[in-house]
């Protein structure tokens, strides 16, 4: 199992001086990532998301990463294929680029950057996002093999070469994002790691496995995306880990309930996050009063509150001590996740939590699961 971070550049003060020390406080997690022995360095990729997300050019961030670092890898999650958001060519020369000058450490994953807020920026009727990304998304690897390459679709793409080809042979692994269990049907069908980028817990991840696992072991030939077939599910796993754990608890609640309000100002129409520093207990109420409110303004407008739209309100994560992480990871291990995406980085998180959070995962939790990992490895040798 891969144990890695994912970042949305996430924060409360969006002051210029603040912004930028987001970034940096972000870069100095991922070079200790690397020396505590994680595996990925993820990034999204929003647009015109304030609070929620600043991460607008992962190809910079990711790129600033790779040249810092020597091991780590680092991961699209994920590169929104709406043409005029990323023309196809242009994806395809800078994965390939960043494949090549990190040695191959470069993970691949597409989607959609969903909203209305960030399609209209880039003047994407929202009918059109899919179609687009799927198109985008089978163009791409094509433009890695083929010496020249021509497509007319949606979008037209005369005969040009495209240069240079990746590092990885025949091109990096690709994933998809996955918030919703019709995702999961199409990347497996379609040979996709899935990236399931909810706040589900075990009992759901366990469901969208064997969802996932089903349409990968059904899916035919022609549907595949690209020409390396990508087993892999990696589940978020919001964390907060720390000596203190009443207080990694507070910390961890907290910044949940500022993902969940601002994720629900853009896309469900909330009122802007504000959210009060209470101790733990208090806090976790305050999670479910506003759950309780989400699902109130959602029957206002006719919509069922499904569990995709409520599960941003499930405190039941890696928050509080190593133990307990420990204990809340190894069920995602038994629901089947292959990778865990760990996300510290919540608007009102601060930086040293964060930094405690990925010393202990590093000192505890990997050297854990490596351990079991090695016992099981040596009783199939014995038998």
């Amino acid at each position: 199992m891969k144990f890695s971070i994912i970042y949305e550049a996430q924060m409360v003060d969006i002051s210029r001086q603040n912004e930028q020390q987001v970034f940096h406080d972000i870069v100095e997690q991922s070079l200790y990532a690397e020396e505590m022995g994680f595996d990925v360095i993820w990034s999204v990729e929003h647009h015109s998301l304030t609070q929620y997300a600043h991460l607008s050019a992962p190809e910079s961030f990711l790129a600033f990463i790779a040249g810092a670092t020597s091991r780590i890898h680092v991961g699209h999650g994920v590169i929104c294929l709406p043409f005029n958001m990323n023309h196809p060519i242009k994806v395809a020369e800078r994965v390939a680029t960043l494949d090549i000058l990190s040695r191959g450490r470069l993970h691949f994953g597409v989607g959609k950057g969903g909203t209305r807020q960030e399609t209209g920026a880039f003047g994407t009727p929202m009918d059109m996002v899919t179609p687009q990304v799927d198109e985008s998304m089978y163009m791409i690897p094509k433009m890695w093999q083929e010496g020249e390459f021509e497509h007319h679709g949606l979008i037209d793409i005369p005969p040009r070469p495209i240069h240079p080809k990746p590092f990885q042979d025949p091109h990096p692994p690709m994933y998809m994002a996955c918030t919703r269990e019709e995702a999961l049907y199409v990347a497996g069908a379609r040979g996709l790691g899935a990236l399931v980028l909810g706040f589900s817990g075990p009992e759901e991840i366990a469901k969208k496995n064997a969802i996932y696992r089903e349409a990968f072991k059904n899916r035919k030939a022609e549907d595949q995306v690209g020409f390396r077939p990508t087993e892999h599910l990696a589940a978020l796993c919001p964390a907060i880990i720390m000596d203190d754990a009443e207080e990694a608890r507070r910390i961890g609640f907290r910044g949940q309930l500022f993902f969940a309000k601002s994720i629900h100002y853009w896309y469900g129409g909330a009122p802007k996050p504000n959210v009060d520093d209470l101790d733990a207990e208090l806090m976790a109420q305050e999670v479910e009063k506003e759950k309780a409110a989400f699902v109130a303004r959602l029957g206002q407008e006719n919509i069922p509150a499904r569990p995709t739209s409520t599960e941003l309100y499930n405190v039941n994560h890696a928050y509080g001590s190593v133990d307990t992480a420990i204990k809340y990871v190894e069920r995602l291990e038994e629901a089947g996740a292959d990778e865990i995406l760990f996300l510290l980085q919540m608007g009102t998180v601060p930086h040293h939590a964060s930094m405690e959070t990925i010393k202990n995962i590093g000192e505890h939790l990997i050297p854990y699961f490596r351990n079991k990992e090695k016992a099981k490895t040596r009783e199939k040798e014995l038998a």
